[in-house]
């Protein structure tokens, strides 16, 4: 009796293609977006593989892709930073200098001019004529000695120390004093007075003053180029700040007025969205903001005259034209249409005519026609 012994092959599983031979060469698989941004899986899982714990990821910027066209499909919001304020020495603030009246500074001097001609007298130089005149006792004189040169010298510096100080103050104007780079004070009186001889003064003008600019350049709200001229209204409030905090305080005026331009659109004139006022509250605020750290005061920053830049006048001025001939086209052609239609209506509804559609589509083109033709001749 023969058996026949079946040999059962045992089920072994067969790899799935080339997906095994993938994941057995590589440890890992990564995930890689449209950017360089690569985020391995094994690390996403590997605390605990069957409830794996969510990992807060930021937004990222997804970027394109060079030469294919997309676009990204998220941005991160940048937050505008705030600029910031002009700073500058808080310790530089505007005191009042010590001054005397001018009587001191004229007594001074004439105290010094007569020690000069004691000196003389006393050293016998002094000539007969002036002592007869003085109606000085009559003396010899001892000469010219060390005693009389230092007279001499008292009564001098005494003389130039009295009559160099006087100063005359001005209504509106003001000076600011130093002493060997360091800040004294500033003088605002006015008539005569003494100052130190041996302190600088540098004049400053506090009245209010109107500065006409040349034309800067701007941008309107599409940014067209333009050329502003503005007049700003101002005057110097600290004195120390502005003529001691920057090197110019005119010229650094000017470039804020050019640098609120570069920010605030200004519409030209004739345009739908032309504001002359708003475009003056904005310039005024930003020049107001950056010019009184420096002890400017801004009242007004009002542009007087917008026109186009040189670059695209032309185009601009071809186009304001090509809009005014389209608007004028427009009125013109309902002006026609009312016209027919009030004649058509007009002869219909006090029955000088009696129309059909063909006869009411040839009467309304022969008016159009003759409406628009007569336009034509007169001008309108």
């Amino acid at each position: 009796m023969s058996t026949t012994t079946s040999h059962t092959p045992s089920s072994t599983p067969e790899p799935e293609g080339p997906a095994e031979t993938t994941t057995a060469s590589r440890p890992a698989r990564l995930i890689q977006n449209e950017a360089t941004t690569e985020i391995p899986v094994h690390l996403l899982f590997r605390d605990d593989p069957d409830h794996p714990a969510p990992v807060p990821l930021g937004p990222a910027v997804v970027g394109r892709r060079q030469g294919t066209g997309e676009q990204p499909r998220f941005r991160r919001p940048v937050p505008a930073e705030p600029r910031p304020a002009p700073q500058v020495d808080p310790d530089l603030v505007e005191r009042p200098a010590r001054v005397l009246p001018g009587s001191a500074g004229v007594l001074a001097g004439t105290c010094g001019m007569a020690g000069c001609l004691a000196a003389s007298w006393w050293a016998g130089v002094l000539s007969p004529l002036a002592v007869e005149a003085l109606r000085l006792p009559e003396y010899a004189g001892a000469g010219l000695g060390p005693a009389q040169w230092a007279a001499y010298a008292g009564a001098g510096a005494l003389s130039l120390f009295g009559f160099g100080g006087l100063a005359r103050g001005r209504t509106g104007r003001a000076w600011v004093l130093g002493l060997f780079g360091r800040y004294r004070g500033t003088v605002r009186r006015t008539g005569l007075m003494w100052v130190n001889p041996l302190l600088l003064r540098r004049r400053v003008d506090v009245r209010l003053r109107h500065w006409r600019g040349e034309p800067m350049p701007a941008a309107d709200g599409n940014g067209v180029a333009l050329r502003v001229v503005v007049l700003v209204v101002w005057r110097v409030r600290d004195t120390a700040r502005a003529t001691l905090g920057v090197e110019d305080h005119e010229t650094y005026l000017r470039e804020c007025v050019e640098a609120a331009l570069a920010r605030v659109p200004v519409e030209p004139p004739g345009s739908a969205r032309a504001s002359v006022d708003s475009a003056t509250d904005a310039l005024t605020r930003l020049v107001a903001a950056d010019a009184g750290p420096v002890g400017l005061e801004v009242f007004s920053v009002q542009p007087v005259r917008v026109e186009y830049a040189p670059e695209v006048a032309p185009a601009m001025h071809r186009r304001r034209i090509a809009a005014l001939d389209a608007q004028h086209r427009s009125s013109v052609l309902t002006s026609v249409v009312d016209s027919v239609e009030d004649t058509v209506t007009r002869l219909t509804m006090r029955g000088l005519v009696e129309l059909d559609d063909y006869e009411r589509k040839a009467l309304v083109k022969d008016l159009t026609v003759a409406f628009c033709a007569g336009r034509g001749e007169t001008g309108q």
